[in-house]
């Protein structure tokens, strides 16, 4: 009895554990679905080295508007930040009395000058001495400076702009006493910009004028304004070891305005590379590998040699060729030698080229 008792329990377990692992063995066998990756050909593709910084706006050229003498103030000819032209007058000074002294030398420059002209036949006939003519001579061409002096400080008088640009605000009114130095206004020629920037010291060798510059305002965060380098300080800064380089930008709508902090790209070079999202990049220790697919739909692992890296693109300087598959989504579903199926990523190339122009 015992004996069969045991035989039961001895097939009971042996069916219990065939109908419990059979699912599970034959789950195991069911083939494994082949994964669905995104690929894009490796194509060559613009570049650009670029170094970022900060940099503030300055006018083209700018002066504080002032007085060379003291005087009233009897006319005003601008109003708060208009446009002038190269000498329009802005303000009259009181020049009455320099006007009467210009008439007075002129006056004295004329009577001497009849006086000269009187004397020529008498010293032809040698009935005046040349000596006379020759005091009347320099009489008149003190008379002369005298003129110049009068209408020189009758100029003084007059205040005008020395170039176009736009005016700032009226510090002054119609009767007020102005002194040497005192500000009168502001004038500023916003035609073009000067844009001031600190790079590293390390670039120096490639900061050459004619450099291509890109500038973002905050105030016009869709804008991007062009330059040219046109200067690089001859000084190193000690505490920053930073070189201050000057770019010229145009600035024919006149938005931009002196002091305005602005977010620079120095364009160091242009060139064409290959490029590949930094997402098909795979790290192993210190090399770098992508995943290929041949034409057989296999995955093959490649190592590659990064260049520069850009806002989520890097560059590739060897490893790859022009035309080759590289996956770039889907890359943890698989492994070397798996089989897979391929979708071809959509305006890779358009995009890629779109990225880069905004962030260059």
């Amino acid at each position: 009895m015992k004996k069969i008792l045991l035989l039961i329990a001895i097939v009971s377990i042996a069916l219990f554990g065939y109908f419990s692992f059979e699912p599970e063995k034959s789950q195991s066998q069911r083939p494994r679905a082949i994964p669905n990756v995104v690929v894009a050909k490796v194509e060559v593709m613009p570049i650009r080295d670029e170094v970022e910084a900060l940099g503030t706006g300055r006018a083209y050229e700018s002066i504080i508007v002032t007085s060379k003498v003291s005087e009233i103030v009897s006319e005003i000819n601008f109003d708060d930040g208009d446009i002038v032209e190269k000498g329009a007058v802005l303000v009259r000074l009181r020049n009455d009395e320099h006007k009467a002294k210009v008439a007075v030398a002129e006056v004295k420059l004329a009577e001497n000058l009849r006086e000269l002209e009187r004397i020529r036949s008498l010293i032809s006939s040698k009935t005046i001495a040349e000596l006379e003519r020759d005091r009347l001579q320099s009489l008149i061409d003190t008379t002369r400076a005298e003129v110049e002096q009068a209408k020189a400080a009758l100029n003084d008088r007059v205040i005008s702009a020395p170039f176009a640009g736009r005016l700032g605000l009226r510090q002054v009114s119609v009767g007020s006493l102005v002194t040497p130095g005192e500000q009168i206004s502001t004038l500023d020629d916003v035609s073009k910009i000067k844009l001031d920037f600190s790079v590293p010291e390390r670039f120096i060798q490639e900061l050459i004028p004619g450099k291509l510059v890109e500038a973002h305002a905050v105030a016009y965060p869709d804008r991007v304004f062009k330059g040219v380098v046109t200067s690089i300080d001859s000084r190193v800064n000690p505490e920053t070891r930073a070189v201050v380089v000057r770019a010229v930008m145009a600035n024919a709508d006149l938005s931009l305005l002196p002091g305005m902090l602005m977010k620079v790209k120095l364009i160091k070079q242009s060139r064409e590379a290959l490029l590949l999202p930094e997402a098909a990049i795979i790290p192993i220790q210190d090399k770098h590998y992508v995943y290929l697919v041949d034409q057989d739909n296999k995955v093959v692992q490649q190592q590659v040699t990064l260049g520069i890296r850009s806002r989520g693109w890097a560059e590739i300087t060897d490893g790859l060729s022009v035309g080759q598959q590289v996956m770039i989504r889907g890359i943890l579903k698989v492994r070397p030698g798996d089989e897979v199926k391929v979708q071809q990523a959509e305006n890779f190339k358009f995009a890629q080229v779109e990225e880069i122009e905004k962030s260059a």
